[in-house]
């Protein structure tokens, strides 16, 4: 039981980070998708 604990003390903050990090940079992501779409578009019309 006290190895389950220190795996989950090793383990668990680290996974939470990255977890938390991979949403907040997959949302960014996404908006700069967008407005690289976007730059194509204006630039496509000149």
């Amino acid at each position: 039981m006290e190895g389950f604990i220190s795996q989950i003390g090793n383990y668990g903050f680290p996974m939470v980070l990255s977890i938390y990090l991979l949403v907040r940079v997959e949302s960014k992501l996404e908006e700069l998708t967008k407005s690289i779409y976007q730059l194509s578009q204006v630039l496509a019309k000149k």
